[in-house]
């Protein structure tokens, strides 16, 4: 194992074990009591102390901290107090949406943006440059819900090619379950891919600039050459630090769009244990949300050295 690795995996712990104190101290602190909840208002003291002990809220915190801990190095998440259900259930069954969801409106945002970008620099200020970063501009400041409101209003209401919120699930019909989430992704898609446009326009005329690229010209070779065999490998660090922030982002902010089309995603789940004052669903989602994002950040940063040697090297 190259020390490279091994100082990329002890970064990667240390964050989950900070991730995993600080997820569940501000979870302890917040204001409310999870028996009193589900037993109603009217409820005596006597049934909110029996149910706390029987949920095992009443523990000391440490003691809760590290059996929570214990519990997910060995799958074990616990119940859920609203649902009375496996929590690793629960968490399963809307990854199941969340997660395709996400890599749906990755490849539309990676898809829409390399080629904008790369459109765009090529053509630097002509008339195709300018008309891509104005659109850009514009998907930037559109919110990505009300981008998924006037979807739903073409495509669902007034064309009908697709429904206007739902799932139907992937055991009934996988090609069903795509159309389902076409929009959403779609909606997701726009503000990224224009975010991902203008760093990828930008990381390719800095490239384009390098003196390494200028003499290839020099010997011939065609703007078009250049810019496939010399300028995209080495401008794609920046890109590729974007998009995994990105695909992050979209693993663990999707609740609002799941909300327009009712999606019963990760973000609902996460929504309705808030609701319920389901502690247990709620730290356990934020924290695979969190281990997610520190994941990877992990594979990006893999990503950079199979890209560009050089960071491998400087790093030892």
């Amino acid at each position: 194992m190259s020390l490279f690795l091994f100082k990329r995996l002890i970064t990667l712990i240390a964050t989950l074990v900070g991730t995993s104190v600080v997820v569940f101290l501000v979870l302890e602190i917040l204001p409310g009591n999870a028996a009193q909840i589900l037993m109603g208002p009217d409820a005596s003291p006597e049934a909110v102390t029996a149910l706390a002990k029987k949920l095992g809220i009443d523990r000391p915190g440490f003691e809760r901290y590290w059996d929570w801990v214990t519990g997910m190095l060995v799958g074990d998440l616990g119940l859920s107090y609203a649902y009375s259900t496996p929590v690793g259930e629960l968490v399963l069954e809307r990854l199941t949406l969340t997660v395709p969801l996400a890599v749906m409106a990755m490849t539309l945002t990676t898809i829409l943006a390399l080629s904008a970008g790369i459109f765009a620099a090529a053509r630097h200020n002509k008339a195709g440059d300018v008309g891509i970063m104005g659109l850009t501009q514009v998907g930037i400041a559109i919110p990505n819900f009300w981008f998924a409101i006037l979807l739903i209003l073409l495509f669902s209401v007034h064309l009908k090619w697709f429904s206007a919120g739902g799932f139907p699930g992937w055991d009934e019909d996988i090609w069903e379950g795509i159309k389902a989430l076409m929009l959403p992704a779609l909606s997701l898609a726009v503000v990224q891919s224009a975010i991902l446009t203008r760093i990828t326009r930008s990381a390719v005329l800095e490239v384009l600039r390098e003196d390494f690229v200028r003499t290839a010209r020099a010997k011939g070779v065609t703007q078009r050459g250049a810019l496939w065999g010399h300028v995209l490998r080495n401008a794609m660090i920046p890109v590729v630090t974007v998009m995994g922030l990105q695909f992050a982002e979209l693993l663990a902010g999707t609740i609002v769009v799941e909300t327009v089309f009712y999606l019963p995603g990760l973000g609902r789940l996460i929504f309705q244990s808030i609701a319920n004052r389901d502690l247990i669903v709620v730290r356990n989602c934020v924290m695979l949300l969190a281990a997610m994002v520190v994941i990877v950040n992990f594979v990006v940063d893999l990503l950079y050295a199979a890209i560009d040697p050089r960071v491998k090297a400087s790093d030892i």
